[in-house]
């Protein structure tokens, strides 16, 4: 099977909408790179995401206002397929989710406030639930 960028957005969003690391974690490259717009520095390994996100999760998991990663395209950067991540009960938007394929593994997820989740548009799907 050929990893498409979709593929690894689908499996990030099955990922925080069941707080399961397994959906992902097959697809990570070793130099797997996190970063964030709203966080000043990233994670720079497989290894670190991987403990970085079983912490986050467990913590997602407890909380009534979990997030949702909902499958969408950004019209102005050529349909680029993207994530809008969005509080599950009142369904605003909170950021947009990028990735990057290479050599058949997933080696980069921004979690972008620009492009903004707004001008994403949303098709409904929602991997996991």
């Amino acid at each position: 099977m050929t990893l498409t960028v979709k593929d690894a957005l689908r499996a990030y969003a099955r990922m925080l909408n069941t707080c399961d690391l397994e959906p992902l974690s097959p697809f990570l490259s070793d130099d797997f790179r996190y970063t964030s717009q709203m966080v000043l520095t990233s994670i720079g390994s497989k290894a670190d995401f991987l403990t970085y996100m079983r912490e986050k999760l467990d913590v997602i998991r407890g909380r009534d206002d979990r997030p949702v990663a909902e499958m969408g395209y950004l019209p102005a950067m050529f349909n680029r397929p993207c994530l809008v991540l969005s509080e599950r009960d009142s369904n605003t938007a909170i950021c947009t989710v990028l990735t990057e394929v290479s050599n058949q593994k997933l080696v980069q997820i921004d979690l972008c406030l620009i492009p903004t989740p707004g001008s994403a548009k949303r098709t409904g799907e929602r991997p996991g639930e």
